[in-house]
């Protein structure tokens, strides 16, 4: 057991999650010494957590997996501040029932990755101790342990600064709050590691610091690299916007083929942050070359969705669009859209997430990107329904190389 504890930071390192670290050597010689308590916080401004948050939900299962454990930390209380790391503009208050409807949402994404049976990993909520704090007591026993010239410095801040964006007192407490988050699971739990994205830096290191003036305890802030495209694109963001993790916001089919469309350059590198493969056998498949690398990008994409959203749907994701894109067959694995027959091609584009507006849709029709049962279509007012259905009743819409849905006439 002491052996699988030292994985931990060597797996880190091997396979790209590390960008800083306040003390790697002593964190590896303390997980090799014991269980670590580690946690990673999500606020809840959505009812689903995106592809963005994988590396961080990855970063906590490679901690369980290498027998310590993870705290996941909702941000019930925070996301009524919001974080501004990373924006250039407030963020949007959210009610706190709606900030509850999310934090139910968001949960189910970790059930696949981790496991909270007989104390093995926990969920808190920071609204447990955050919403209990009196404003002067606030000031008074963690504002003192800040300087309003230190904060200024963090990139968070200096962002809007530069950019002559306001940043408000509300704001500007979220840093302070992130930190007492750090302090209450260290006296709870004896939490000693606290991990996030680079934009997280000065957030985790202040409560580091508070946790040393405070309590005089020695913690751990560690963050992993910023996830771009070979091409510099945002991880997680598509044209037709983010990569849901939640089944009912994006369906397993189209998760695997987001993973399927993978750039060439990055397939080896998110083998290594998305799946549990080998890194002998992610070596394998990141030296195939030409069309092979299709075959590797079609492992990605299985064994990133079988940890999702399990290998049986992994496996109905693969073959569906085995059947569409290589042996031209439709699959009721395919996506599928009911609309009225009397509705024109665009509504059924926008109706697939092929396109966002009428205009959208005829733009792409215009550029030869639409296609009704393989044949090309230019004109995107004519009604779905004048397109002969299959004989299973579903007439093939196509976007692009890539799309494919299945649209019922109703």
């Amino acid at each position: 057991m002491t052996d699988l504890k030292s994985d931990f930071v060597r797996t880190l390192q091997e396979r790209g999650f590390i960008h800083q670290c306040s003390d790697l050597a002593a964190l590896d010689e303390k997980a090799s010494q014991g269980v670590i308590t580690a946690y990673i916080g999500f606020d809840a401004t959505a009812s689903s957590l995106h592809v963005g948050s994988l590396v961080q939900i990855m970063l906590l299962r490679w901690l369980q997996k290498t027998g310590h454990k993870p705290i996941v930390l909702m941000g019930g209380g925070t996301t009524k501040v919001g974080d501004p790391s990373g924006k250039d503009t407030q963020r949007s208050m959210l009610t706190v029932e709606q900030i509850d409807d999310n934090i139910a949402g968001i949960k189910a994404a970790f059930m696949p990755f981790l496991s909270f049976s007989d104390d093995a990993a926990l969920m808190a909520n920071n609204a447990e101790w955050l919403d209990k704090l009196g404003y002067v007591d606030f000031l008074r026993d963690y504002g003192v342990h800040f300087t309003i010239n230190r904060m200024m410095t963090f990139d968070s801040v200096k962002l809007r600064l530069d950019r002559e964006q306001p940043l408000t007192f509300l704001e500007f407490n979220y840093m302070l709050m992130q930190a007492v988050d750090f302090l209450e699971l260290n006296r709870r739990y004896g939490c000693a590691l606290q991990m996030g994205g680079s934009d997280q830096w000065g957030n985790i290191i202040n409560g580091v610091e508070l946790c040393r003036r405070v309590d005089a305890k020695g913690v751990f802030a560690l963050t992993s690299p910023l996830i771009t495209t070979a091409s510099g694109a945002k991880m997680g963001k598509t044209a037709e916007g983010a990569v849901w993790l939640n089944a009912d916001r994006l369906s397993p089919y189209d998760y695997w083929q987001f993973w399927r469309n993978t750039e060439d350059a990055d397939v080896g590198r998110f083998l290594k942050l998305f799946t549990e493969l080998s890194l002998d056998e992610i070596a394998r498949l990141e030296a195939l070359q030409g069309a092979e690398i299709n075959d590797a990008k079609k492992v990605l994409a299985s064994e990133a969705t079988a940890l999702l959203h399990g290998r049986e749907a992994a496996d109905q994701a693969a073959a569906a669009a085995k059947s569409a894109f290589e042996e031209g067959r439709l699959s009721t694995d395919l996506p599928t859209v009911e609309i009225a027959g009397s509705e024109g091609v665009h509504a059924a584009l926008i109706a697939a997430g092929f396109a966002s507006s009428k205009g959208e849709a005829r733009r792409l029709a215009a550029g030869g990107g639409v296609r009704v049962n393989d044949q090309p279509v230019s004109d995107v007012d004519q009604p779905i329904g004048g397109f002969a259905a299959s004989e299973g009743g579903a007439i093939k819409l196509a976007a692009g190389k890539k799309k494919i849905a299945l649209v019922r006439t109703v």
